[in-house]
């Protein structure tokens, strides 16, 4: 769901925001030349363990957010674009998104990983001779 925020309703007053995204507070003021967002922002991700392989949700917060959008022409990716006196508001907040998220998410502390499992472990078999000599015990008897 974008973040797009109308320029004319700053005009005269800063505009708070509440809504349907996953953020509790944000106050966006507009000054000369740049949009100013300042705010908690908090949302739940679904994350999978990197040690146990578990799916869990991760709750980031970035208290205290701001953001500073430019009106200046930028070039590339950084360009902010005004469409129908509206800033979308979208790509430099999920930036901020990915840079506070963790980039080993596990889903505790003291998360264990993965169970050992039996397979491939070294089995005694029944009826096998173990006083058989290795073949390096044999080439050390050999007198050269």
């Amino acid at each position: 769901m974008p973040l797009i925020v109308n320029l004319r309703h700053l005009e005269n007053r800063n505009l708070a925001l509440r809504g349907e995204l996953p953020l509790a507070d944000l106050e966006v003021e507009l000054l000369d030349d740049a949009l100013l967002v300042q705010g908690l922002l908090r949302l739940k991700l679904d994350c999978q363990c990197v040690r146990c392989l578990k799916n869990f949700e991760y709750e980031l917060e970035l208290d205290p957010w701001t953001l500073h959008v430019p009106f200046e022409p930028l070039e590339g990716e950084e360009a902010t674009t005004i469409k129908n006196d509206c800033v979308d508001l979208t790509p430099p907040m999920r930036e901020d998104i990915l840079l506070g998220f963790p980039q080993h998410p596990l889903c505790r502390p003291d998360c264990d990983g993965l169970k050992q499992a039996s397979v491939g472990k070294a089995r005694k078999t029944v009826g096998k001779d173990e006083s058989k000599p290795s073949a390096w015990a044999e080439l050390n008897k050999l007198k050269l």
